[in-house]
Order: C-alpha cells, then structure tokens, then sequence
C-alpha cells in the first residue's frame, strides 16, 4: 500500500527532500508508525512530498509528478494555511473562490487518473497568538471550500481546526502550536493519532 502524504510546512516538518520516504519529524512520521502498529499485516510504503510554504496554487502546478505519476492508493492533502498567510504577510492574497478552483483541480485529478482513496485534512489555526487574529475571517472561507469540496471528492475528512478547537478546552492552544500553525510533537500526535484512525476504515 502506498500512502502519499501532500501539504505545506505541517506536512513537510523538516523532511529530508533528497529521499521522498523520509517522513520528517512531523505528523506523517508519527501517523506512519500507528498505522504499521495497527495494520502489521500489511506491506506499507509512505512517501512525504509535502515541501513547506506551499499554497493551493504550488500544489496544483507540481501536481503530476508529485502524485499521479506516482500513483499511489491514500493519497492525503493538509493545503491552506498559507492561502490565508501571505494574505497578510506578503500583500498576495488568494480568494477563496482561487483556492476553490485550485483544490477542485487536485482532487479530480486524482478522482479520473488514480484509483487512490483520499484524506482532506482541514486547515487548523490555534488562538493563542493576537498576531493572527485577523487570519481567522479568511481561513475561515478556506475551511469552508475544503469540507465541500471534500463531500464531493474524499473518501475521509479529517476537520482538525474543530477537533484542535475541542482539544484545547483542557490544553492550551500553544500546547498543541505554539504560532498557532505548526504543530508541537504533541500536536503533531495528535494529528497522527486521527490520521490512522481514518486509514482504518479505509
């Protein structure tokens, strides 16, 4: 079974980009290890060619190579965060109705040239940094396109924003991201533990 993790930063988490099977230090490593843990009977290959600052926009441009030419069966995208970030650090916003199309791209894609099942995970941003109060509003139209579009085209959605909502009633929001975007190792588990309970029922 071959699982492609896809994303930004989050997915990327410092991955060594000269070996695509090396996983990084982030939630694919820790997701990885549950799902061997709990599927030992099956022959898994997990490849991460999530690369950090990625938008919908970067995904969609390199997503041939990066994932219909390898053709794999769970293919997972966490695409987002930056769509709303260098909306606000760098003047170069993405519209909601721009990161519509640009996902609806990659998922079909998948949909008429694989037979992979595919994992949404929602873009998540943790409250406990003033400075991206102002993100909110934004993300939240991101968030909204994902779980359409994820009823049209995923075989799981994964809605980390509320489930990060719901855990940080009893831990801080910076347990879990200290900037409110990348997660802690705590975080990163926590991910982990939710991406392997969607693969089971795969």
């Amino acid at each position: 079974m071959r699982l492609l993790f896809q994303g930004d930063s989050i997915t990327d988490a410092g991955r060594d980009r000269s070996d695509p099977h090396n996983l990084g230090g982030g939630y694919p490593f820790f997701a990885a290890e549950l799902i061997k843990e709990c599927m030992p009977n099956k022959e898994w290959e997990f490849l991460n060619l999530g690369i950090s600052g990625n938008r919908s926009i970067d995904l969609l441009k390199r997503w041939q190579g990066d994932c219909i030419d390898i053709n794999p069966d769970i293919i997972s995208v966490l695409i987002g965060i930056n769509d709303t970030w260098r909306a606000f650090d760098s003047n170069s916003p993405t519209t909601a109705q721009q990161f519509e199309d640009n996902y609806r791209s990659i998922l079909k894609s998948v949909r008429e040239n694989t037979n992979a099942k595919i994992i949404v995970l929602e873009p998540f941003l943790l409250h406990d940094v003033p400075a991206k109060d102002d993100w909110r509003a934004d993300l939240n139209l991101k968030i909204d396109v994902a779980r359409r579009l994820a009823r049209e085209y995923a075989d799981v959605y994964i809605p980390l924003d509320g489930l990060f909502a719901a855990a940080s009633i009893k831990n801080k929001p910076s347990y879990w991201a200290a900037d409110g975007v990348h997660p802690t190792e705590a975080g990163a588990r926590f991910i982990a533990a939710h991406y392997a309970d969607a693969v089971k029922i795969l």
